[in-house]
This record gives structure tokens, C-alpha cells and sequence, in this order.
């Protein structure tokens, strides 16, 4: 057996093992998060050293704080697996049922997945936010994270494990792989006999390689190309509010925005007002013919931009003649993600909730809310685009499958 077959074989014991563990997963789960807590220098220094190599390398300054920790992060950290801690075990609860006329009783029950293998790249806050909604659904993870982090994701994993170990439930609940190499990928991709479904979550590049390439079933989650459409009735400070936070609060994330879309009605106004707020960040606008005339200093926009996720300070910004143009151009970009609509008028409003297609639709709030904890759910194991299974943040009931009991008294058929 390979090393990786090797830990499959662990998971799949210990997912046997987490699916009856009942309570025994929230004494778990508070343990870990404390341990994350008390061990807080040692994860930091570990971070440390992934920063200074990253720096080394020439990573871009949004990606060095993505893949930046500090005791606020970390604390933020813990506070996330309290979260999932508090929230209901979906595993055993009876989603439907009833009784059949021929007297058999019929349920359908919540089950874990079994094992959870995650691909992912710099950020290590993943690693302890996707074992700890894995934990409480009762499935075992295999963690795959990047090089970038790599110091950071063994030093937390390594906490998670020992914190799990005392809590009485199974140490290979939670693994990660120790080769960072894209040969571990691949195989992780083929592991077919132990993984029951693989997540990747990162950028495109690895995204697209996972769902062509994988024989395991795959759960996408999304790249995010998200929109801000400012609408002619707009209230103008709320909107340029909305594009500074969606754009420059943390640009690495995928639910930042990357391209602003203006109705041509207030874009004279409008365009000014949020380049002068978007200067605060140094962040580079490229625009359409129509931005370069009213901020001629503006980098030209081609069309590429549009379709393109920045991760970065820069932003593509196109001036429309209406709704309709707006929601056509989201449509033809659009990866599925995060869309909003800044506006004071009602029907337009619904018309952008009804009829524009991504997992999350907003009026007048940022992009940025597109989060686990700040929809309730404690963390997200990520952002899904697809519509099978899971769409939007996956927390614990999706991370979840069913099966049906059927409970009889010598019924044949």
C-alpha cells in the first residue's frame, strides 16, 4: 500500500467509528478548540516561517495576508470550532417518514458521507475550520493543503489530532498529507476505494484539475468572479460602500468582488465617487470605453478582465445601459458565486433576486457575507457553485448523506 492508501485505510476505520460517536464529538470539538487556543506561539511561529519563505518567492501582498495568522486569526479560529460545536448533530435526524398502508414505517435519516478528502491551497485557517465541520458530521478528512502553508497546516493538524486522540475518538479522524507534491493530488484524485467524495477549494487552476481529472466524486466549490451592479436608483454612498468593502476588505477571498458593473445614468457621478474611495487602496480600475471617458486614467479593460478572478486589487469596472445589460453581462462571467445589486427600487430588486443565477443574491449588502460563520453555520468547508448535492456555503448538514430505514413486522412482498 501507498502512504496515502495507508491513510485512507485509517479514515475509513476511524469514519466508522465517528459515525456513533454521538456527544462524544462536541467533547472533541471543545477540545480542539482550546488546544488551538493554548497552542497559539507554536502555530504562530510555524506561520512564521511559511511567510518568510512565501516572501522569499515573491507572493503578491493579498496572497501574504491569506496566508497570514496572528492571535486574532487564531482566536477566530477557535471561536469557529465552538461554533460548529454548538450546532445541532445532523447525523441520525429523520429528514421525512411515514407509515406505508401495507404497515412498514419508512424514514429517511441523516448519515456522514463517510470520508472527506480536501485539496486547498494557502490558507490555513481551512484546515482547522473543514476537520472540525467534518468531525461534527461524523466523517474523517484527509487534509491536502499547499506548500505556501504547509508549516502552518502540520502545526495545527498536528494539535487538532493529539486534542481529538484525548478526547477518546480515533487520532487518524483527521490526517494530513504529508507530500505537498502534485503527485499527492493525483493520487488523492484516484483514491476511490477510500475517499467518499473530494473537495478541492482554491483558485481556478486547481478547481478545474480536480473536476476533469478526479475518479472520486467531487463537490466544486467556486471560483469567485462576483458583481456588484449599481443600479440608476441607487443610493450612491451605500454603493460605493458596498464596492470598498466587497473589493479591498480581504481581495484574496472569493467572495470579493471583481468587477463593478454602472447604470449609465449615474456612472458621471457614481465613477468618481468610488475612485476616490477605491484610491485609499491603491486599486487599479480597468474600465470599458464608456469608464475611460468619465476616468480617463484608468487601465483599458479587455475581454479578458471580465472573466477574470483578481485576488487582488484590481478591479473591472463596465458602464450598462440598464438591468437587463447588467444581468446579461453576469450571466455570460459569472462563475455561480456571489452577485449583488445596490438599488432603491422594489421591482428591480426582485427582478436580480429572481433571475440572476449564483448561489447567493444580494440587495444592497456586500459580497463579503458569503461566509459559513456569517450565515450561521459555524464555518464552511467552502463556496459551492454547483447545484447537485450542495450549493452555496457548505456547513454540516451538507457535508451529510441519508439512507432510509424501513422497519417492519414480517412483511414480504
Amino acid at each position: 500500500m501507498t502512504r496515502l492508501e495507508e491513510m485512507g485505510a485509517a479514515a475509513k476505520q476511524a469514519a466508522r467509528k465517528l459515525a456513533v460517536a454521538g456527544n462524544q464529538k462536541d467533547t472533541a470539538l471543545e477540545a480542539i478548540a482550546a488546544a488551538l487556543e493554548a497552542h497559539t506561539e507554536e502555530i504562530l511561529a510555524a506561520n512564521r516561517e511559511d511567510l518568510f519563505a512565501a516572501e522569499q518567492n515573491g507572493m503578491s501582498r493579498s496572497l501574504m495576508d491569506r496566508l497570514a495568522l496572528n492571535e486574532k486569526r487564531i482566536a477566530g479560529m477557535a471561536d469557529g470550532v465552538r461554533q460548529v460545536k454548538a450546532q445541532p448533530d445532523p447525523v441520525g435526524q429523520v429528514l421525512e417518514g411515514g407509515v406505508r398502508p401495507n404497515g412498514l414505517r419508512i424514514e429517511k435519516v441523516a448519515v456522514p458521507l463517510g470520508v472527506i478528502g480536501i485539496i486547498y491551497e494557502a490558507r490555513p485557517n481551512v484546515t482547522a475550520d473543514a476537520a472540525a465541520l467534518c468531525l461534527k458530521a461524523g466523517n474523517a478528512v484527509i487534509l491536502r493543503g499547499g506548500k505556501e502553508a504547509f508549516r502552518s497546516n502540520q502545526a495545527i493538524a498536528e494539535v487538532m489530532r493529539d486534542a481529538v486522540e484525548a478526547a477518546g475518538l480515533p487520532r487518524d479522524s483527521i490526517q494530513l498529507v504529508q507530500d505537498t507534491s502534485r503527485a499527492s493530488s493525483i493520487e488523492m484524485m484516484g483514491l476511490t476505494g477510500y475517499l467518499d467524495v473530494l473537495i478541492p477549494r482554491g483558485g481556478a487552476g486547481l478547481i478545474r484539475a480536480v473536476v476533469e481529472n478526479s475518479h472520486v466524486p467531487v463537490i466544486e466549490t467556486g471560483v469567485g468572479n462576483c458583481h456588484v451592479y449599481v443600479d440608476d436608483a441607487a443610493d450612491l454612498e451605500m454603493a460605493a460602500d458596498i464596492i470598498f468593502n466587497a473589493k479591498t476588505s480581504r481581495p484574496s477571498v472569493c467572495n470579493a468582488i471583481e468587477t463593478v458593473l454602472i447604470h449609465q445614468a449615474i456612472a458621471g457621478e457614481f465613477l468618481p465617487k468610488m475612485k476616490a474611495k477605491l484610491d485609499e487602496k491603491q486599486v487599479e480600475i480597468r474600465g470599458c470605453e464608456k469608464t475611460r471617458e468619465i476616468l480617463p486614467d484608468c487601465v483599458p479593460a479587455c475581454e479578458e478582465d471580465w472573466a477574470t478572478e483578481y485576488l487582488d486589487y484590481i478591479l473591472a469596472v463596465k458602464v450598462v445601459d440598464s438591468l437587463d445589460e447588467a444581468m446579461a453581462h453576469i450571466a455570460s462571467y459569472s462563475s455561480g458565486h456571489s452577485e449583488c445589486i445596490v438599488t432603491e427600487n422594489y421591482r428591480n430588486a426582485e427582478r436580480f433576486l429572481s433571475e440572476v443565477d449564483a448561489a447567493a443574491v444580494y440587495v444592497n449588502a456586500s459580497t463579503r457575507f458569503t461566509d459559513g460563520g456569517e450565515f450561521g453555520l459555524g464555518a464552511e468547508i467552502g463556496i459551492s457553485t454547483q447545484k447537485l448535492h450542495a450549493r452555496g456555503p457548505m456547513g454540516i448538514r451538507q457535508l451529510t448523506s441519508q439512507k432510509f430505514v424501513i422497519r417492519g413486522n414480517g412483511q414480504i412482498r
